[in-house]
């Protein structure tokens, strides 16, 4: 099964399905179109379906015109029914990983995959797992599902996990240009999933096992989630010092060697850097090790919201303002510049402080024309000269490239800029965090 499974892929005749058409998904499964193999895309979102058999995208990295040409030449589709996957040669998982409530790992997206997978499991598959989990998800979870005395993986299917890098907006850096790792349950499921991506991406790194590769991805969201705390901290401690933590970034970034410089910010967002880790520590947790740099780095983070709110009140309060019944815009509601996506954003959280706060909020985001914050229903405002001369407080919350930022600083009251977008002004009404 190995040889044959090799050949299809290397001849490029290998059907690809994949599980889950979102901000991984969809970017994957075009690369592989582009590439000439034959891909359908499962999902149970009934709109992104309709969406990309129409020729559509709803992915900022993704055009219409390349989803349209696709689909025109038939090799690429997507529907619902999940029975196509035992037509499918290759199977790769690329479904949400969210937290629970009680900040416990949920994997119930990886389990719902992996036993429609099992029920249309046919020899010679090569599956392999994208979502970002905690190590020891694909051997302890996956393969059990999937492995039996009929079933072998190594030898009659094909097991592999390889972390999904996705940068949503990153013009530099697309899916077939960021280095992809791979690791299997056996050596020649790493060969095949190495053999499989090599198709679409410039380089691939083969690991040892699923568990390495599993540990690559959640080591680089922890390496970054402990520096923002750790400059957070610093931009907390310079704010008590009246020391202006920019400059001193600045300053310190000069050095060639031995500095990588982080930034502080409003908090958090987007469904790696704030989630990714926090499967690492619950996992060590399980093997009785507390993770405390991720934890401590975990609690400032979150803390930043608050602090934001807290600069927005005392800005008020040098105004001789109340922020109760303080009308306040929000600028920027995604998790980072010019992209989308608002999922876990900080400007969600600081939006509900404000409001239980008794603040009036509004916000503007050329990307985002309606928001959902706590059942609630809110639409983007025109960023207009009236509209910002009557708001008490502007906060920049994402520094989106196309706004007019001088603009917003000659009509506002007070800004409130959590981004340093306004650094080359020196005005008494901006106040920084």
């Amino acid at each position: 099964m190995f040889e044959k499974t090799k050949e299809k892929l290397l001849n490029k005749k290998a059907r690809i399905g994949i599980i889950g058409l979102g901000y991984v998904g969809l970017p994957l499964a075009v690369e592989f179109a582009k590439a000439n193999f034959s891909v359908t895309g499962v999902d149970t979102d009934k709109e992104r379906i309709l969406r990309i058999n129409k020729g559509l995208s709803y992915i900022l990295d993704v055009s219409s015109e390349e989803v349209k040409a696709l689909v025109s030449k038939k090799i690429l589709k997507a529907q619902s029914d999940t029975e196509i996957l035992k037509e499918m040669d290759v199977i790769i998982i690329c479904v949400p990983t969210p937290l629970r409530k009680t900040r416990e790992p949920d994997i119930s997206y990886i389990i719902s995959a992996t036993d429609e997978i099992a029920k249309n499991l046919t020899k010679g598959k090569l599956i392999v797992l994208e979502s970002t989990t905690y190590p020891g998800t694909t051997e302890e979870v996956i393969l059990p599902k999937l492995d039996s005395q009929d079933f072998k993986a190594g030898r009659d299917f094909f097991l592999a996990f390889s972390p999904e890098r996705v940068d949503p907006g990153n013009k530099i850096y697309k899916t077939k240009d960021i280095p992809k790792v791979v690791g299997g349950v056996t050596k020649n499921c790493t060969e095949l999933a190495r053999l499989l991506y090599s198709q679409i991406i410039n380089e691939v790194i083969a690991v040892s096992s699923t568990r390495v590769a599993e540990m690559v991805k959640l080591l680089e969201n922890t390496y970054r989630i402990v520096n923002i705390g750790l400059v957070n901290e610093i931009a907390l401690m310079c704010n008590k010092l009246g020391i202006d933590v920019w400059e001193v970034i600045n300053a310190a970034k000069t050095k060639p060697f031995g500095f990588m410089p982080f930034y502080p910010g409003p908090g958090i967002g987007g469904h790696c850097i704030g989630i990714d880790p926090i499967y690492l520590s619950w996992k060590a947790r399980m093997h009785g090790f507390e993770a405390r740099f991720i934890e401590l780095a975990s609690q400032i983070n979150s803390y930043m919201p608050n602090f934001v709110v807290e600069r927005i009140a005392s800005g008020l309060n040098e105004n001789s303002k109340s922020l109760k019944g303080s009308q306040i815009l929000i600028l920027g509601v995604t998790y980072k510049k010019d992209v989308s996506d608002t999922r876990e954003s900080p400007a969600l959280e600081i939006i509900t402080l404000l409001q239980k706060k008794g603040a009036e909020v509004s916000y503007h985001d050329p990307f985002v024309p309606r928001l959902q914050v706590n059942g609630m229903s809110l639409e983007s405002v025109k960023l207009t000269k009236k509209d910002l001369s009557l708001k008490d407080c502007t906060v920049i919350i994402t520094d989106h490239s196309e706004l007019d930022y001088k603009f917003v600083l000659d009509n506002s009251k007070l800004i409130v800029d959590t981004r340093n977008v306004l650094k080359e002004f020196k005005d008494k009404k901006i106040v920084k965090i």
